[in-house]
């Protein structure tokens, strides 16, 4: 006897999924987004690709990682645009994802809902080490969490954090190597302790 139903069968040939890839920056999150698009789209999937429109770091359209490895995306400005541009598609790629609104976890989770599978790449964590935008949350409902990590250029050891390099307090500031550096938890509390200082002497 077969335990299922012919309708159930039809159900279970397009499961939605929410994938979450995050860490800091110079992490690979890009890189590993861009392999997973790329790998749909060999499949013959039907892909499409979402930015910030206030990421113009690289390119205005594509999503480039550190290592220039490129896919070509929409850039939008709020999380809502994702569903409007997302019909008769079987898998959405987002980078960047701190940097949208608190609506993307809605979005994200009406997406898998209906089938499609969703890839997110972004921040888990501001330089200051709080919980950026809307990645907890995307955490929290996704099927899959892969945190990656950068290599901490002081010590070599696993990066827990971005640490800002340069005197700004702004929460988004765009920025590469010469306004961030991946930092271990110690070595990062130490960089703490040396802006302090550099602070009180000023």
């Amino acid at each position: 006897m077969n335990l299922f139903s012919e309708d159930i069968k039809e159900e279970t040939c397009r499961r939605g999924r929410i994938e979450v890839i995050c860490g800091s920056m110079f992490s690979g999150k890009t890189e590993e987004l861009i392999r997973r698009l790329k790998r749909a789209k060999f499949a013959r999937q039907r892909v499409e690709i979402f930015k910030p429109a206030i990421d113009t770091r690289y390119s205005e359209k594509d999503v480039v990682s550190h290592d220039n490895n490129t896919i070509h995306s929409t850039p939008i400005e709020s999380s809502e645009s994702i569903l409007l541009l997302s019909s008769e598609i079987d898998v959405v790629g987002i980078d960047e994802a701190q940097f949208f609104d608190e609506g993307l976890t809605r979005v994200c989770n009406e997406l898998a809902n209906q089938g499609i599978r969703v890839i997110i790449a972004g921040l888990d964590m501001d330089y200051r080490g709080i919980p950026f935008g809307p990645i907890p949350a995307l955490c929290a409902i996704a099927d899959e969490v892969t945190k990656v990590h950068a290599i901490c250029v002081r010590c070599g050891n696993l990066a827990y954090i971005s640490h800002r390099t340069v005197k700004n307090e702004k929460r988004v500031l765009l920025g590469e190597k010469e306004e961030y550096e991946p930092l271990c938890r110690c070595c990062y509390r130490k960089a703490l302790k040396e802006d302090a200082r550099e602070i009180h002497t000023e």
